[in-house]
């Protein structure tokens, strides 16, 4: 088998996910697991993304694969979003789908923050989809909302961090990305 075949084998099974004979309450310890340890890694970075968090509506933690050969490439990943005052878990998957020459795999994680309650709704029950368009500029500390320092402004009260192998993203990469429900584990 030749490299690309090698790459293209290796990223299809990555993107098949946790093993198929993990049960249900195990593959919801594993996106917990990889939440609190993308929150663990962001504190440490952006020490005051701990408070902007904990004073929320809520948040959302996503573990993303994806990779791109020649002139297409795609990703999926999974997350769970949190309701800060409910205290209330909802699982979810989100898929991403980029155009343009490249080749490469990039795993990357994001930590969705939702200033108010009915933006938090809407990314659960309605999903959230980030078109090709989509840019946004990290804040950088002094700038903008001190307490989000590091991170993107989506929308009025939405912020996002990405964060990648080297640290914290400077500028928002996924194009095409839906967000949705994780039918099989809510």
């Amino acid at each position: 088998m030749n490299r690309l075949g090698t790459i293209c084998l290796a990223a299809a099974l990555a993107l098949g996910g946790p093993a198929l004979a993990a049960s249900k309450d195990e593959k919801k310890q594993e996106v917990r697991q990889t939440a609190q340890s993308t929150l663990d890694r962001l504190y440490k970075s952006q020490p005051k993304a701990k408070a902007a968090i904990e004073r929320s509506a809520g948040y959302a933690v996503f573990s993303n694969f994806g990779m791109k050969i020649l002139v297409a490439g795609g990703g999926s990943g999974s997350g769970v979003a949190v309701n800060t005052k409910a205290k209330k878990e909802t699982f979810m998957k989100m898929v991403e789908v980029q155009a343009g020459l490249g080749i490469g795999v990039k795993k990357f994680r994001l930590v969705w923050v939702f200033e108010k309650a009915s933006d938090l709704d809407k990314f659960i029950n309605s999903g959230w989809e980030l078109g090709a368009q989509a840019t946004a500029s990290a804040q950088m500390s002094g700038q903008g909302m001190e307490a989000y320092a590091g991170a993107m402004s989506i929308s009025p009260g939405v912020w996002l961090y990405q964060l990648t192998d080297d640290g914290l993203a400077v500028e928002l990469t996924a194009k095409g990305t839906k967000y949705y429900k994780d039918s099989d584990l809510n």
